[in-house]
């Protein structure tokens, strides 16, 4: 009964922010509306689809990794949870010092701004232990006798940094008030420390328990209290087989006088007050992670567009900060990818997003065609600012309209260049 009443209301917090954060394109600036050369990397390494394991990470446990790495033919991008990399920062918040990786139960990888160690660990299986700056050094320089930790390879990556690059859920220069969340390593003294850690989880778990604890009473009032029991005053069943046929009987029968008997029942337990109890609490989340209520609790009655781009408000002000601060770690990624590429990344490049607001498809339309014919902005680039229209669709478009603005210009010069008929 505690096993199934745990009820991961949280989950459905990190669902809702990662299913609203999709880079759809790179562009080098306002003035030209295509992606960059770099964007083949990120195609390439299949991030339309990954990017939401970064982003998943990043807001469950308040920071996330990518390490970009030289390859063949483009260089490669990977994600890494916090759960399996860990990154020492200096005096430069960019890029870290060291970051150690691991790779599976024993293989590991240290990256430094020079060059990719591999080790492996040749300890007992368990737990595995703490890194340490007199190891790391040890397993640089020994490949054998009683070190815990083997040097496997090395390889240099020419980045010229720790190809490392840390995604936050928020910037927050007070965290350090918050309760300690994750170890980390002092860079200076090499010693462990407890750290802060937001993201989306830890700020909600007391709610999160109080869910849990509602509807574990629930389901114990549900078991023991929630159907009516009745009783009789001046009988005892004879044996158990007697007692069972009095339990499952529609119609009792007593060969008793009435007045030596009494029958009744006891009232079963009201489940109103622990289902309120518990949606109350649902609301409480709803309000602290800035989530659509409807989202938590499933009620969602004859609502308009109007009224549900309403209630969905603080959800889009909340994305828009998350798309904000995950664009310049995609950025920071993309720029190294295209140093260790050879592709030149412009200063002004940015994400382009997509739109997952939630609007009446019919009002989106006819607020972009006032913006073209009203105000002049050309219809080309108001495409992308359709809801559900990939990347692909765009482009796709616009070199059929391209296409048919050369077919257009070719018959106009045919008509201007044609003989006038002779007059009759």
């Amino acid at each position: 009964m505690a096993r199934i009443a745990r009820v991961n209301v949280i989950q459905i917090v990190v669902d809702s922010l990662a299913q609203s954060t999709f880079v759809d394109g790179f562009r080098a600036g306002n003035e030209d509306s295509t992606d960059t050369e770099v964007w083949a990397t990120w195609q390439a390494n299949k991030l339309d689809a990954r990017q939401t394991g970064i982003h998943r990470a990043t807001f469950a446990y308040g920071a996330a990794y990518a390490v970009v790495l030289p390859g063949d033919p483009v260089p490669v991008i990977r994600g890494a949870s916090p759960r399996a990399l860990h990154a020492l920062y200096g005096d430069d918040e960019d890029w870290p010092v060291y970051a150690l990786e691991r790779r599976s139960r024993s293989a590991y990888r240290l990256y430094d701004a020079d060059a990719i160690y591999a080790l492996r660990y040749r300890g007992e299986p368990g737990p595995q232990p703490a890194v340490s700056q007199a190891s790391i050094e040890q397993a640089r320089v020994q490949q054998g006798g009683n070190s815990s930790w083997e040097l496997v390879g090395t390889l240099e990556h020419g980045a010229g940094v720790c190809p490392v690059v840390r995604y936050l859920d928020e910037h927050d220069l007070d965290i350090d008030d918050e309760a300690p969340a994750q170890r980390l390593m002092d860079t200076a003294t090499w010693e462990m420390y407890e750290a802060p850690a937001r993201g989306q989880v830890s700020p909600l778990m007391p709610v999160q328990d109080q869910i849990d604890l509602t509807t574990f009473g629930l389901l114990t009032a549900q078991w023991y209290g929630a159907f009516r029991q009745r009783y009789a005053i001046g009988w005892v069943a004879e044996d158990e087989k007697e007692k069972a046929q009095a339990a499952a009987s529609q119609l009792w029968t007593f060969d008793r006088e009435p007045d030596e008997m009494q029958l009744g029942e006891f009232q079963q337990t009201e489940l109103d007050g622990y289902i309120k109890s518990r949606e109350a609490s649902m609301r409480h989340s709803a309000a602290l992670s800035q989530t659509p209520a409807h989202e938590l609790i499933g009620e969602l009655v004859n609502l308009s567009a109007e009224a549900l781009a309403a209630a969905e408000a603080g959800r889009d002000r909340k994305v828009d900060e998350k798309k904000t601060v995950l664009g310049e770690s995609h950025e920071q990624t993309l720029r190294l990818a295209g140093e260790l590429g050879g592709q030149e990344v412009p200063d002004g490049a940015q994400c382009v997003w997509r739109d997952t607001s939630a609007r009446a498809f019919s009002a989106t339309v006819d607020a972009l065609g006032k913006l073209a014919t009203m105000l002049g902005v050309p219809p080309q680039e108001l495409w992308e600012r359709i809801p559900g229209v990939t990347r692909q669709d765009v482009e796709r478009w616009r070199a059929a309209f391209e296409s048919g603005d050369a077919f257009a210009e070719l018959s106009a010069l045919l008509e201007r260049q044609a003989p006038e008929p002779p007059e009759v």
